[in-house]
């Protein structure tokens, strides 16, 4: 068995239900080909024909949020000659609850034409882990009523209708709606079909109506970077969603089709690198997130006091070779100081001070998570083990098997201390100090302490050295030795307060050498490693948003040159995808292949890769508010990498946001805001005290 290719499939997702199709717009049943409410696939075939003959596609893309559309030639039933005359166009338009298609015929011809038109459905209600993992499945028969073909299993009722349509039944693994229609020249004629998905106990709901940030107006000389914004926020309006368990509160699956749901690490990045558009989708991660804050201890479940849940599904997830993760879990070392982070940024954004009081009981639960237990062994540092034999053996963002190596290629052994969860934990006790001290309660010394002497201990045991120098080691080994390959992982640390300067000059080298930066974007693993592969998951590919990452610490930290050459490379990837950013792509380098390489397995839309284009929109131009000192400080990059830049509709404290920045860094217009505007970085950057400047 193996896990099926989707890198040529076209998709349309309105979660918590998703369409995937072959490039012409037919749904097969090969593969991952079909349409799924929630974690089952509802069809596994949508076969449109006229007689027996399929159209022959001209046309197939997305043309919007949910939607794809195909526009194909009829020639089973045209005129002689050499013009197409007879032409077909579907429409179809993926819904929270299932899927509507409408057909339009239209004829160029001299006289009036009989299409028989037939479209053939099929379902296997498989779950999405079998069709994860390439097994074999086996249409079901359907049960047909007057007016609905319909199928039931697996917790969901599916049900097929089609106005004017008649059924036919004859395969009951592979009904049809027929219809014989005629088509008359210059005119148009339309029929339409539906599908209707109930799953009443589903742990995941439809996202609340409305994107849920700011839909930014963006000029730039660089064309491409307006066209990346426009798609990936299409994108993202397809991935919102909201639990059973906090259904006024909405937030980002991780992606399609597999993580078509609530992830803790991949739902918190998302929600903070869309801060500049608004701080209510951070607001609605964090309390569904908050909801389900471990409070007990749970070897099961790797459920801990204060610990954010790392996915949560409707049933036991099966992942092979023994991995089988319960419906909800929580095993990741990243979750919860990533959503201190979060609050704390959202916090600066403008986020209601009302909703982060509310939260800061969360906040010192997840703080004291770090020391209590996401520090098992009590060395100073976060790290991570499965106790359990079927959980996750890693369990940071890079969480597949292969994913911590030596340079020599040996699988480093656990428990396992990763560079950049060290990085989020500085970041995390900073700023959570200064939520602390801002809302008058105890504990901000301490964290503040605790993370100059986590730095201290970072400094003395994570740096190595090769030919070329110093660098962070991609983690610690269960003997507390610092694995040895150099990874993007480093990119992470920028802007975390954990190095200094001259630590983080020599990170911004690193990420801009070629062993890193492959013109594309950054690589996951350096070519000089020996378990490099430009198209290991994460061992040599390229993940926009973890080159996102590093160019925002990058412009952060000052290395705007190195920032710019590794986002120029994604954009170009970008452009080169169609502007719909997978999860992930090769690493080969630019000027090796012809086009950027896909990575054929994987996700897209993706919430982290789409959210990446607001990070490369809004890391050149330097903005960072801290609204709570009611200041706005801009510091845009010169030169930029994208020429002259102007966005209309960023969004701080709630309110639209103009900013211009010319090609050589020099503010055109900054209007909007009645914060006290100040030009230059905070000293502290992300997470200093809030008292800095004064209102």
């Amino acid at each position: 068995m193996q896990q099926p290719f989707l890198h040529d499939l076209l998709v349309a997702v309105a979660a918590p239900s998703q369409a995937w199709s072959a490039a012409d717009g037919q749904i097969r049943p090969s593969g991952a080909q079909g349409v799924y409410h929630g974690d089952v696939r509802v069809l596994s075939r949508v076969e449109v024909c006229v007689g027996d003959v399929e159209p022959e596609v001209l046309s197939a893309a997305a043309a919007g949020p949910g939607t794809v559309e195909v526009v194909a030639a009829l020639r089973s039933v045209d005129e002689a000659g050499a013009d197409p005359t007879v032409r077909l166009r579907l429409r179809r338009r993926v819904t929270p609850d299932g899927m509507t298609e409408e057909i339009t015929l239209e004829a160029g011809t001299g006289r009036s034409v009989r299409v028989p038109l037939r479209v053939t459905v099929g379902s296997d209600l498989a779950r999405m882990a079998a069709v994860k993992a390439g097994a074999p499945t086996d249409a079901r028969p359907v049960d047909v009523t007057a007016d609905h073909l319909v199928w039931t299993g697996e917790g969901v009722q599916v049900t097929v209708a089609g106005p004017g349509a008649a059924f036919d039944a004859t395969d009951v693994l592979a009904p049809a709606l027929v219809w014989d229609l005629e088509v008359s020249p210059g005119e148009v004629t339309t029929v339409r079909w539906e599908l209707r998905a109930e799953s009443p106990d589903a742990p995941v709901l439809a996202g609340a109506s409305g994107a849920g940030w700011s839909t930014p107006v963006v000029e730039s000389d660089d064309r491409r970077l307006p066209a990346l914004v426009t798609r990936s926020l299409d994108d993202l309006v397809g991935l919102r969603m909201r639990t059973r368990f906090a259904p006024d509160d909405v937030f980002l699956a991780a992606g399609a089709p597999w993580f078509f749901t609530l992830f803790g690490r991949d739902s918190l990045w998302a929600a903070r690198m869309l801060l500049p558009l608004g701080t209510e989708l951070a607001a609605g991660t964090l309390r569904t997130l908050a909801h389900r804050q471990g409070t007990t201890h749970d070897e099961a479940t790797a459920e801990q006091p204060g610990r954010i849940l790392h996915e949560l599904r409707g049933a036991d997830l099966e992942l092979g070779e023994g991995t089988v993760l319960p419906p909800l879990y929580y095993g990741t070392v990243d979750a919860t100081p990533l959503w201190v982070c979060l609050l704390h940024d959202a916090w600066r954004w403008g986020m209601p001070v009302e909703e982060v009081a509310a939260l800061l009981p969360a906040l010192e639960a997840a703080l004291a998570w770090m020391t209590e237990h996401g520090d098992a062994d009590g060395d100073g540092f976060l790290e991570y083990r499965d106790t359990t034999g079927h959980g996750l053996a890693n369990q940071g963002w890079k969480d597949s098997g292969d994913s911590v190596q030596w340079r020599d290629g040996r699988l480093a052994e656990g428990p396992i201390a990763l560079c950049e969860v060290q990085g989020y934990a500085h970041e995390a006790a900073v700023g959570g100090a200064a939520l602390l001290d801002a809302f008058g309660r105890d504990g901000g010394d301490r964290w503040r302490a605790w993370a100059r002497d986590l730095a201290a201990r970072f400094r003395a045991q994570f740096w190595v050295h090769d030919d070329d120098g110093a660098y962070p080691a991609i983690a610690l080994d269960a003997a507390k030795r610092p694995v040895d390959t150099l990874t993007s992982n480093i990119g992470h640390l920028l802007g975390t307060g954990l190095l200094d300067a001259d630590e983080e000059r020599a990170v911004a080298r690193r990420l801009g050498s070629p062993e890193l930066s492959s013109g594309y974007g950054l690589r996951t693993m350096a070519t000089s490693s020996a378990g490099y592969w430009p198209l290991r998951y994460h061992g040599g590919s390229v993940w926009a948003h973890d080159t996102a990452i590093a160019v925002a610490g990058l412009v952060r930290a000052g290395h705007a040159d190195v920032a710019s050459e590794l986002a120029v490379g994604v954009l170009t990837a970008a452009a080169e995808l169609g502007y719909q950013v997978p999860e992930l792509w090769s690493g080969d380098a630019r000027g090796t292949v012809p086009a950027v390489v896909p990575y054929p397995a994987a996700c897209h839309p993706q919430a982290w890769s789409a959210a990446s284009a607001v990070v490369l929109l809004v890391a050149f131009l330097g903005i960072e508010p801290d609204v709570p000192a009611g200041i706005l400080r801009i510091a845009p990059a010169a030169p930029g990498p994208f020429g002259r830049v102007r966005v209309t509709g960023l969004r701080v404290a709630g309110r639209d946001v103009t900013v211009d920045v010319a090609a050589d860094g020099s503010v055109l217009e900054l209007s909007g805001t009645d914060l006290r505007v100040a030009s230059g970085q905070a000293e502290d950057r992300q997470v200093g005290n809030p008292q800095v400047g004064d209102r």
